[in-house]
Protein backbone atom coordinates (compact mmCIF):
# COMPACT_ATOMS: atom_id res chain seq x y z
CA UNK A 1 0.00 0.00 0.00
CA UNK A 2 3.07 2.68 0.17
CA UNK A 3 2.79 2.72 -3.66
CA UNK A 4 -0.62 4.56 -3.20
CA UNK A 5 0.88 7.08 -0.34
CA UNK A 6 4.18 7.33 -2.80
CA UNK A 7 1.69 8.01 -6.09
CA UNK A 8 -0.57 11.02 -3.88
CA UNK A 9 1.99 12.74 -2.40
CA UNK A 10 4.24 13.25 -5.38
CA UNK A 11 1.45 13.98 -7.81
CA UNK A 12 0.17 16.71 -5.23
CA UNK A 13 3.82 17.75 -4.72
CA UNK A 14 4.49 18.38 -8.28
CA UNK A 15 1.81 20.24 -9.06
CA UNK A 16 1.50 22.31 -5.69
CA UNK A 17 5.08 23.46 -7.43
CA UNK A 18 4.87 23.27 -11.14
CA UNK A 19 1.87 24.86 -11.75
CA UNK A 20 3.12 28.33 -10.61
CA UNK A 21 5.68 27.97 -12.78
CA UNK A 22 3.39 26.54 -15.88
CA UNK A 23 1.47 30.03 -15.10
CA UNK A 24 4.17 31.92 -15.94
CA UNK A 25 5.06 30.15 -18.97
CA UNK A 26 1.83 30.44 -20.10
CA UNK A 27 1.62 34.05 -19.37
CA UNK A 28 4.37 34.84 -20.72
CA UNK A 29 3.51 33.16 -24.42
CA UNK A 30 -0.09 34.92 -24.37
CA UNK A 31 -1.75 31.44 -23.99
CA UNK A 32 -4.71 32.84 -22.25
CA UNK A 33 -8.47 31.75 -22.36
CA UNK A 34 -10.96 32.96 -24.74
CA UNK A 35 -14.26 33.88 -22.85
CA UNK A 36 -17.89 33.48 -25.44
CA UNK A 37 -19.71 36.25 -25.28
CA UNK A 38 -22.72 34.97 -24.92
CA UNK A 39 -21.94 33.51 -21.70
CA UNK A 40 -22.57 34.98 -18.29
CA UNK A 41 -21.18 38.60 -17.84
CA UNK A 42 -19.13 37.59 -14.79
CA UNK A 43 -16.85 35.52 -16.56
CA UNK A 44 -15.77 38.29 -19.61
CA UNK A 45 -12.70 39.50 -16.08
CA UNK A 46 -11.07 35.97 -16.96
CA UNK A 47 -10.33 36.41 -20.34
CA UNK A 48 -6.82 36.15 -20.75
CA UNK A 49 -6.15 33.72 -17.30
CA UNK A 50 -3.50 31.08 -18.54
CA UNK A 51 -5.33 27.84 -20.09
CA UNK A 52 -3.86 24.42 -20.86
CA UNK A 53 -3.47 23.56 -17.20
CA UNK A 54 -4.48 20.10 -17.53
CA UNK A 55 -0.50 20.03 -18.55
CA UNK A 56 0.11 20.11 -15.16
CA UNK A 57 -1.39 17.87 -13.89
CA UNK A 58 -0.59 15.19 -16.68
CA UNK A 59 2.55 15.36 -16.53
CA UNK A 60 2.84 15.16 -12.46
CA UNK A 61 0.41 11.67 -12.62
CA UNK A 62 3.03 10.34 -15.39
CA UNK A 63 5.92 11.23 -13.37
CA UNK A 64 4.15 10.44 -9.93
CA UNK A 65 3.59 6.81 -11.09
CA UNK A 66 7.22 6.47 -12.47
CA UNK A 67 9.01 7.52 -9.53
CA UNK A 68 6.72 5.35 -7.39
CA UNK A 69 7.94 2.06 -8.98
CA UNK A 70 11.14 3.57 -8.64
CA UNK A 71 11.25 3.75 -5.13
CA UNK A 72 9.35 0.91 -4.19
CA UNK A 73 11.17 -1.37 -6.48
CA UNK A 74 7.69 -2.42 -8.01
CA UNK A 75 6.79 -3.14 -11.55
CA UNK A 76 4.08 -1.32 -13.84
CA UNK A 77 1.04 -3.47 -15.14
CA UNK A 78 -0.35 -3.65 -18.34
CA UNK A 79 -3.74 -2.07 -16.89
CA UNK A 80 -2.08 0.45 -15.25
CA UNK A 81 -0.18 1.88 -18.26
CA UNK A 82 -3.86 1.71 -20.67
CA UNK A 83 -5.23 3.96 -18.32
CA UNK A 84 -1.88 5.93 -18.19
CA UNK A 85 -2.30 5.84 -22.09
CA UNK A 86 -5.97 6.88 -21.88
CA UNK A 87 -5.30 9.69 -19.93
CA UNK A 88 -2.20 10.95 -22.35
CA UNK A 89 -3.83 10.79 -25.19
CA UNK A 90 -6.75 12.56 -24.35
CA UNK A 91 -5.08 15.05 -23.36
CA UNK A 92 -3.25 15.51 -26.42
CA UNK A 93 -6.48 15.78 -28.61
CA UNK A 94 -7.28 18.50 -25.48
CA UNK A 95 -3.88 20.01 -26.49
CA UNK A 96 -4.51 20.50 -29.62
CA UNK A 97 -7.91 21.80 -29.56
CA UNK A 98 -6.14 24.22 -27.12
CA UNK A 99 -3.28 25.36 -28.92
CA UNK A 100 -5.27 26.23 -32.25
CA UNK A 101 -7.76 27.91 -30.03
CA UNK A 102 -5.36 29.93 -28.49
CA UNK A 103 -2.83 30.24 -31.50
CA UNK A 104 -4.87 30.10 -34.51
CA UNK A 105 -7.41 32.54 -32.39
CA UNK A 106 -10.57 29.97 -33.65
CA UNK A 107 -12.67 30.54 -30.90
CA UNK A 108 -14.23 26.31 -31.59
CA UNK A 109 -10.24 24.99 -31.80
CA UNK A 110 -10.46 21.90 -33.66
CA UNK A 111 -12.66 21.35 -36.15
CA UNK A 112 -15.56 18.85 -34.73
CA UNK A 113 -14.65 15.79 -37.37
CA UNK A 114 -11.01 16.26 -36.04
CA UNK A 115 -11.19 16.20 -32.45
CA UNK A 116 -14.29 13.22 -32.67
CA UNK A 117 -11.22 11.29 -34.98
CA UNK A 118 -8.63 11.94 -32.33
CA UNK A 119 -11.08 10.75 -29.43
CA UNK A 120 -12.18 7.93 -31.62
CA UNK A 121 -8.21 6.90 -32.02
CA UNK A 122 -7.12 6.65 -29.04
CA UNK A 123 -10.30 4.68 -27.57
CA UNK A 124 -10.41 2.46 -30.14
CA UNK A 125 -6.81 1.86 -29.32
CA UNK A 126 -7.38 1.34 -25.48
CA UNK A 127 -10.09 -0.99 -25.99
CA UNK A 128 -8.22 -2.98 -28.42
CA UNK A 129 -5.21 -2.86 -25.93
CA UNK A 130 -7.66 -3.83 -22.79
CA UNK A 131 -8.46 -6.92 -24.34
CA UNK A 132 -4.92 -8.71 -24.78
CA UNK A 133 -2.30 -8.94 -21.81
CA UNK A 134 -3.51 -12.21 -20.42
CA UNK A 135 -1.70 -13.08 -17.26
CA UNK A 136 -1.35 -16.41 -15.30
CA UNK A 137 -4.86 -16.74 -14.36
CA UNK A 138 -5.75 -15.66 -18.31
CA UNK A 139 -7.16 -11.89 -16.86
CA UNK A 140 -6.87 -9.03 -19.49
CA UNK A 141 -7.15 -5.37 -17.91
CA UNK A 142 -10.41 -5.49 -19.24
CA UNK A 143 -13.70 -8.11 -19.35
CA UNK A 144 -16.18 -8.60 -22.29
CA UNK A 145 -18.54 -8.74 -20.02
CA UNK A 146 -20.41 -5.56 -18.48
CA UNK A 147 -20.11 -4.46 -14.69
CA UNK A 148 -21.36 -2.91 -11.97
CA UNK A 149 -19.64 -3.94 -8.70
CA UNK A 150 -17.98 -6.74 -10.22
CA UNK A 151 -18.78 -8.49 -14.12
CA UNK A 152 -21.92 -9.78 -15.07
CA UNK A 153 -24.00 -11.17 -17.22
CA UNK A 154 -23.46 -12.45 -20.53
CA UNK A 155 -19.95 -11.74 -22.40
CA UNK A 156 -20.91 -9.20 -25.20
CA UNK A 157 -17.93 -10.12 -27.40
CA UNK A 158 -14.71 -7.74 -28.98
CA UNK A 159 -17.00 -5.81 -31.46
CA UNK A 160 -19.45 -4.77 -29.19
CA UNK A 161 -16.83 -4.13 -25.92
CA UNK A 162 -14.81 -1.60 -28.18
CA UNK A 163 -18.42 0.37 -28.90
CA UNK A 164 -18.88 -0.19 -25.75
CA UNK A 165 -15.67 1.33 -24.03
CA UNK A 166 -15.88 4.50 -26.72
CA UNK A 167 -19.28 5.42 -25.43
CA UNK A 168 -17.91 5.34 -22.08
CA UNK A 169 -14.70 7.55 -22.89
CA UNK A 170 -16.65 9.46 -25.43
CA UNK A 171 -19.09 10.47 -22.71
CA UNK A 172 -16.94 11.09 -19.69
CA UNK A 173 -14.50 12.77 -21.35
CA UNK A 174 -17.26 15.38 -22.72
CA UNK A 175 -19.07 15.17 -19.83
CA UNK A 176 -15.57 16.38 -17.87
CA UNK A 177 -15.25 19.04 -20.66
CA UNK A 178 -19.32 20.48 -19.66
CA UNK A 179 -18.44 20.76 -16.23
CA UNK A 180 -15.12 23.07 -16.42
CA UNK A 181 -17.12 26.11 -16.39
CA UNK A 182 -16.52 27.23 -13.07
CA UNK A 183 -13.26 27.73 -11.21
CA UNK A 184 -12.51 24.75 -9.36
CA UNK A 185 -15.61 23.09 -10.62
CA UNK A 186 -14.53 20.35 -12.36
CA UNK A 187 -10.92 19.77 -10.39
CA UNK A 188 -13.08 18.81 -7.13
CA UNK A 189 -15.07 17.19 -8.46
CA UNK A 190 -12.77 14.94 -10.41
CA UNK A 191 -10.64 14.75 -6.64
CA UNK A 192 -13.35 12.89 -5.02
CA UNK A 193 -14.08 10.27 -7.92
CA UNK A 194 -10.48 9.54 -7.76
CA UNK A 195 -10.74 9.46 -3.96
CA UNK A 196 -13.39 6.62 -4.21
CA UNK A 197 -11.38 4.81 -6.99
CA UNK A 198 -8.46 4.92 -4.64
CA UNK A 199 -10.89 3.25 -2.32
CA UNK A 200 -12.31 0.57 -4.33
CA UNK A 201 -8.91 -0.66 -6.12
CA UNK A 202 -7.36 -0.95 -1.87
CA UNK A 203 -10.48 -3.07 -1.22
CA UNK A 204 -10.59 -5.06 -4.49
CA UNK A 205 -6.35 -5.66 -3.57
CA UNK A 206 -7.93 -6.96 -0.49
CA UNK A 207 -10.36 -9.04 -1.77
CA UNK A 208 -8.74 -10.30 -5.13
CA UNK A 209 -9.52 -13.52 -6.20
CA UNK A 210 -5.77 -13.93 -6.97
CA UNK A 211 -5.62 -14.05 -2.93
CA UNK A 212 -8.40 -16.30 -2.63
CA UNK A 213 -6.84 -19.11 -0.63
CA UNK A 214 -6.07 -16.95 1.96
CA UNK A 215 -9.62 -15.38 2.25
CA UNK A 216 -12.19 -16.38 5.12
CA UNK A 217 -14.66 -16.62 2.47
CA UNK A 218 -12.89 -16.83 -0.63
CA UNK A 219 -16.37 -17.03 -2.70
CA UNK A 220 -16.79 -13.24 -2.22
CA UNK A 221 -13.61 -12.91 -4.03
CA UNK A 222 -13.16 -9.72 -6.57
CA UNK A 223 -11.93 -10.88 -10.19
CA UNK A 224 -9.73 -7.85 -11.34
CA UNK A 225 -6.39 -7.50 -13.16
CA UNK A 226 -3.85 -5.50 -11.14
CA UNK A 227 -6.26 -3.71 -8.91
CA UNK A 228 -3.19 -2.13 -6.68
CA UNK A 229 -1.90 -0.39 -9.52
CA UNK A 230 -5.21 1.10 -10.52
CA UNK A 231 -5.19 2.18 -6.87
CA UNK A 232 -1.66 4.04 -7.30
CA UNK A 233 -2.93 5.70 -10.48
CA UNK A 234 -6.42 6.97 -8.98
CA UNK A 235 -4.66 8.40 -6.12
CA UNK A 236 -2.08 9.93 -8.41
CA UNK A 237 -4.18 11.60 -9.78
CA UNK A 238 -6.29 12.81 -6.93
CA UNK A 239 -3.17 14.09 -5.50
CA UNK A 240 -2.26 16.21 -8.75
CA UNK A 241 -6.03 17.34 -9.09
CA UNK A 242 -5.78 18.38 -5.58
CA UNK A 243 -2.57 20.60 -6.21
CA UNK A 244 -3.77 21.99 -9.12
CA UNK A 245 -7.29 22.80 -7.19
CA UNK A 246 -5.07 24.94 -5.00
CA UNK A 247 -4.24 27.57 -8.12
CA UNK A 248 -7.55 26.63 -10.00
CA UNK A 249 -10.12 27.46 -7.17
CA UNK A 250 -12.09 30.87 -7.33
CA UNK A 251 -10.32 33.27 -8.55
CA UNK A 252 -8.75 30.99 -10.45
CA UNK A 253 -4.81 31.86 -11.58
CA UNK A 254 -4.89 28.99 -14.29
CA UNK A 255 -8.00 26.89 -16.52
CA UNK A 256 -7.19 22.92 -17.12
CA UNK A 257 -8.72 23.71 -20.98
CA UNK A 258 -9.72 20.94 -22.96
CA UNK A 259 -6.17 19.53 -21.88
CA UNK A 260 -6.80 18.70 -18.87
CA UNK A 261 -10.99 17.84 -19.02
CA UNK A 262 -10.77 15.41 -22.06
CA UNK A 263 -7.57 13.54 -19.68
CA UNK A 264 -9.60 13.60 -16.61
CA UNK A 265 -12.63 11.97 -18.44
CA UNK A 266 -10.83 9.71 -20.38
CA UNK A 267 -8.67 8.70 -16.75
CA UNK A 268 -12.02 7.90 -15.37
CA UNK A 269 -13.33 5.93 -18.12
CA UNK A 270 -10.51 3.92 -18.25
CA UNK A 271 -10.07 3.27 -14.28
CA UNK A 272 -14.22 2.08 -14.68
CA UNK A 273 -13.39 -0.11 -17.60
CA UNK A 274 -10.32 -1.79 -16.03
CA UNK A 275 -11.43 -1.67 -12.19
CA UNK A 276 -14.93 -3.72 -13.81
CA UNK A 277 -17.57 -0.65 -12.46
CA UNK A 278 -18.59 0.29 -15.23
CA UNK A 279 -22.17 1.47 -14.82
CA UNK A 280 -21.15 2.17 -11.14
CA UNK A 281 -19.48 5.24 -12.95
CA UNK A 282 -23.09 6.53 -13.34
CA UNK A 283 -23.28 7.33 -9.55
CA UNK A 284 -19.42 8.12 -8.74
CA UNK A 285 -19.18 10.44 -11.67
CA UNK A 286 -22.96 11.88 -11.22
CA UNK A 287 -22.42 15.35 -11.45
CA UNK A 288 -20.65 14.87 -14.31
CA UNK A 289 -23.92 12.79 -15.85
CA UNK A 290 -26.01 15.38 -14.66
CA UNK A 291 -24.75 18.50 -16.38
CA UNK A 292 -24.43 16.74 -19.63
CA UNK A 293 -27.88 15.54 -19.36
CA UNK A 294 -28.53 19.13 -19.17
CA UNK A 295 -27.13 20.23 -22.12
CA UNK A 296 -29.10 17.25 -23.71
CA UNK A 297 -32.28 17.69 -22.10
CA UNK A 298 -31.91 21.81 -23.26
CA UNK A 299 -30.59 21.03 -27.15
CA UNK A 300 -33.55 18.05 -27.73
CA UNK A 301 -36.21 20.61 -25.93
CA UNK A 302 -35.41 23.21 -28.16
CA UNK A 303 -35.16 20.85 -31.32
CA UNK A 304 -38.65 19.92 -30.81
CA UNK A 305 -40.83 22.52 -28.93
CA UNK A 306 -38.55 25.72 -29.67
CA UNK A 307 -38.40 26.72 -25.80
CA UNK A 308 -35.85 26.12 -23.24
CA UNK A 309 -35.59 23.85 -20.29
CA UNK A 310 -32.59 26.04 -18.84
CA UNK A 311 -31.48 30.05 -18.91
CA UNK A 312 -28.42 28.02 -19.94
CA UNK A 313 -26.54 25.14 -20.65
CA UNK A 314 -24.61 23.60 -18.94
CA UNK A 315 -26.55 23.33 -15.91
CA UNK A 316 -24.02 25.07 -13.99
CA UNK A 317 -24.72 28.68 -16.40
CA UNK A 318 -28.51 28.28 -15.38
CA UNK A 319 -27.89 28.90 -11.57
CA UNK A 320 -25.52 31.43 -12.32
CA UNK A 321 -28.16 33.46 -14.32
CA UNK A 322 -30.42 32.79 -11.68
CA UNK A 323 -28.60 35.09 -9.50
CA UNK A 324 -26.29 32.55 -8.04
CA UNK A 325 -22.21 33.49 -7.45
CA UNK A 326 -19.79 31.32 -8.94
CA UNK A 327 -18.05 30.47 -5.72
CA UNK A 328 -22.00 29.01 -4.54
CA UNK A 329 -22.53 27.25 -7.21
CA UNK A 330 -19.23 25.22 -7.01
CA UNK A 331 -19.63 24.46 -3.70
CA UNK A 332 -23.26 23.08 -4.08
CA UNK A 333 -21.98 20.96 -7.20
CA UNK A 334 -19.01 19.98 -4.73
CA UNK A 335 -21.35 18.52 -2.14
CA UNK A 336 -24.13 16.97 -4.63
CA UNK A 337 -20.82 15.51 -6.10
CA UNK A 338 -19.85 14.08 -2.63
CA UNK A 339 -23.24 12.51 -2.21
CA UNK A 340 -22.44 11.01 -5.32
CA UNK A 341 -19.55 9.21 -4.40
CA UNK A 342 -20.97 8.63 -0.93
CA UNK A 343 -24.03 6.22 -2.40
CA UNK A 344 -21.51 4.91 -4.63
CA UNK A 345 -19.28 3.50 -2.23
CA UNK A 346 -22.11 2.51 -0.47
CA UNK A 347 -23.64 0.54 -3.33
CA UNK A 348 -20.20 -0.77 -4.04
CA UNK A 349 -19.63 -2.50 -0.61
CA UNK A 350 -23.35 -3.73 -0.51
CA UNK A 351 -23.10 -5.14 -3.66
CA UNK A 352 -20.35 -7.34 -2.72
CA UNK A 353 -21.03 -7.85 0.62
CA UNK A 354 -24.87 -9.78 -0.81
CA UNK A 355 -22.39 -11.37 -3.82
Amino acid sequence: MNQILFAGAFSLFMTLIGTPLLIKLLARKGYGQFIRDDGPRGHHGKRGTPTMGGIAFILATLIAYALTKVVTGSGASYPGLLVLFLLAGMGVVGFLDDYIKIVKRRSLGLRAGAKMSGQLIVGILFAVLAMQFADSRGQTPASLRLSFVTDFGWTIGPVLFVVWALFMILAMSNGVNLTDGLDGLATGASVMVFGGYTFIGMFQVENSCANAMTMSNPASCMEVRDPLDLAVIASALMGACFGFLWWNTSPAKIFMGDTGSLALGGALAGLAICSRTELLLILLGGLFVLITLSVVIQVGAFKLTGKRVFRMAPLQHHFELKGWSEVLVVVRFWAIQGMCVIVGLGLFYVGWALG
